[in-house]
């Protein structure tokens, strides 16, 4: 059987098990969600080991440490992949729930109700968490799921999906639900990119080339997630004990993780008091600093910031600094590079909060908090199937009511139309 027959199995499996999960009882989903929670556990051992293969291959292949720390998984990290199922399973079903209903002068009675979307296609990279996160979040909104995973985390990516496959399936999930492309080849993705026929939606997670990649050559409709160029402006009248903990944090945290900092705006009012401390703390950590010539002039260790510094989602210990005029400054700024995920403002200015929150064109905006939060469980939301940088469908942090659609229903007594 070639890899595009073996694709094409999986589409029409999942085509025909999301029919069934359509109708399926939020009873069932959830105890199908709780058990495999409970089999991810029971497995860690054997998920361990399958992704020290990947770490070790990953290792000789020269990933960067902040990838590897995308890649590694360890108990706490298997045990918090089991919590978000289970908090999935505690989160309302968006299925069948109607928002609105209305009556028409002839009669007519219509409404909106929340149905799945489909078939989800999810192509991502390195973390294998993101199999758990997807599957239990598709399962619990209707959807069948066709997943691929990057080469980097194959091993841990098949461990993980036989095994809530083998859970689900046994609690009454129906087969073909869950389906993870082995193949690691390129032209993988190439094809699925072209499944028109069983995937309703595709929604890439990973880097910007992956990203762009999707969204040039896909004809399976895309809903772009995940690159972050997240900026974070310390106004004039910040409190710069504040600032500097909320910078740290921001870029230091997770590096490798898109809701992490990849560019400090510093008001040049506040740039003498703040910058010497604040990029001695970075050097310390071991940040890389790339920065305007203002900028350099606080730290001897700070390299000059190219244009491509500006617009780049490094993944790793590397951060661009520059020093604004104002926050108009730092504004066109953040709309010439931002990648539109999450912005942040450090200020004690009112109408520099509200203005800048008004203004900064992203999915998640914040006055005096770190960027870091942009995340699906942070939010309330339990797990998240991506961060949605786009504004048709859905934005922000995507939890189940966007893995659905609407359709109308409309009630009638014998109305026809003149």
């Amino acid at each position: 059987m070639s890899f595009k027959q073996e694709m094409d199995q999986k589409g029409a499996q999942a085509k025909k098990a999301a029919r069934r999960l359509a109708f399926l009882a939020s009873s069932v989903k959830n105890q199908a969600l709780s058990a495999m929670a409970d089999s991810l556990e029971k497995n860690t051992a054997a998920i361990l080991a399958a992704n020290a293969q990947d770490m070790e291959a990953a290792r000789k292949s020269g990933l960067s440490n902040a990838l590897l720390d995308r890649l590694l998984l360890t108990e706490a990290r298997i045990a918090g992949m089991a919590e978000g199922l289970r908090q999935t399973a505690a989160l309302p079903d968006p299925v069948g729930e109607v928002p609105g209903m209305w009556k028409r002068p002839n009669g007519l009675e219509i409404g909106k109700i929340r149905v799945p979307l489909g078939v989800i296609g999810i192509i991502y990279e390195a973390r294998p968490n993101v199999t758990a996160d997807a599957i239990g979040l598709c399962l619990k909104a209707g959807n069948a799921v066709i997943l691929r995973g990057g080469s980097e985390a194959i091993s841990s990516n098949i461990a993980i999906s036989r095994i809530l496959t083998q859970a689900a399936e046994a609690a009454g999930i129906p087969q073909g639900a869950i389906n993870l492309i082995e193949i690691t080849d390129r032209s993988a993705v190439d094809y699925m990119m072209k499944m028109n026929r069983y995937l309703d939606v595709i929604i890439p997670r990973g880097g910007a080339g992956l990203i762009r990649t999707v969204v040039e050559n896909s004809s399976v409709p895309v809903i772009e997630t995940g690159s972050g160029v997240c900026h974070t402006f310390v106004d004039e009248t910040a409190d710069l004990a504040m600032a500097q903990s909320i910078a740290f944090n921001a870029k230091v945290s997770r590096p490798g993780v898109c809701n992490s900092m990849e560019t400090l705006l510093v008001h040049e009012a506040v740039a003498a008091d703040f910058l010497p401390a604040m990029l001695f703390r970075y050097h310390e950590a071991g940040v890389e600093l790339r920065g305007c010539e203002k900028t350099r002039l606080y730290h001897p260790a700070v390299l000059p910031a190219t244009e491509e510094d500006w617009a780049t989602e490094y993944h790793d210990l590397i951060l661009s600094v520059k020093v604004v005029n104002n926050i108009d400054e730092a504004m066109d700024h953040i709309d010439l590079y931002s990648t539109r995920h999450s912005e942040a403002i450090v200020t004690s200015d009112y109408f520099n909060a509200r203005r800048f929150q008004r203004e900064v064109d992203a999915a998640a905006v914040y006055v005096n908090a770190s960027t870091r939060f942009t995340d699906g469980a942070e939010f309330g939301f339990g797990a998240e199937i991506g961060i949605s940088t786009q504004k048709l469908h859905a934005r922000g942090p995507m939890g189940l009511p966007e893995l659905t659609s609407i359709k109308y229903i409309v009630f009638g007594d014998g109305q026809i139309r003149e």
